[in-house]
């Protein structure tokens, strides 16, 4: 029963709590000092920012249809049981919180407010060490040179060192034959 429960990545909370408590907090802080984005032009605002949210929309359904339900983290935090490298996670090992970024900047743009975007580097400094870091150290330990392999092939976000991916090389057939 032990070892289950060690199996996990043991992040400090689940990612899109972290965004929605921070955007709460900039909301609140917004209504006690007004930081308006624009005083003008709102209408432009709220047409991006709705952009923004729909499109976050599209990226979650996609994120979701590539990771298995029975490995969805955040419900009752059970073990990874695999890898996934396909749709969005071929681009970025994070895309899921790359779109709750995007979600975020859209309830800014919508909100007309510059609280989020100044409670932004400690929000992602938090996602950054809190989360990620420990979700790929878990990886690492529990996957080993197969998501050392996917470490060097795809980027942490969606910058950075890594190489370009070379969707022919033997270890992504070989990763991709393992979850067929």
């Amino acid at each position: 029963m032990s070892a289950k429960r060690n199996d996990t990545a043991g992040v400090i909370a689940p990612p899109p709590l972290i965004y929605a408590l921070a955007l709460g907090a900039a909301l609140l802080l917004h209504r006690l000092v007004a930081l308006h984005l624009l005083s003008y032009r709102r209408i432009a605002l709220w047409l991006v920012g709705g952009v923004l949210i729909r499109h976050r929309a599209e990226r979650q359904h996609r994120c979701h249809n590539h990771v298995p339900k029975s490995s969805h983290r955040y419900l009752a935090d059970p073990p990874t049981s695999r890898l996934v490298l396909s749709g969005p996670y071929r681009y970025s090992r994070n895309p899921d919180y790359i779109g709750q970024l995007v979600l975020s900047l859209g309830i800014t743009l919508v909100a007309n407010t510059w609280w989020p975007i100044l409670l932004l580097p400690p929000v992602l400094g938090l996602i950054e060490c809190g989360v990620v870091r420990r979700e790929e150290k878990y990886l690492e330990t529990k996957f080993g040179q197969e998501y050392r392999n996917y470490k060097q092939c795809v980027h942490r976000w969606l910058w950075g060192t890594a190489s370009a991916p070379d969707w022919r090389e033997d270890t992504w057939r070989l990763v991709e034959a393992g979850s067929a």
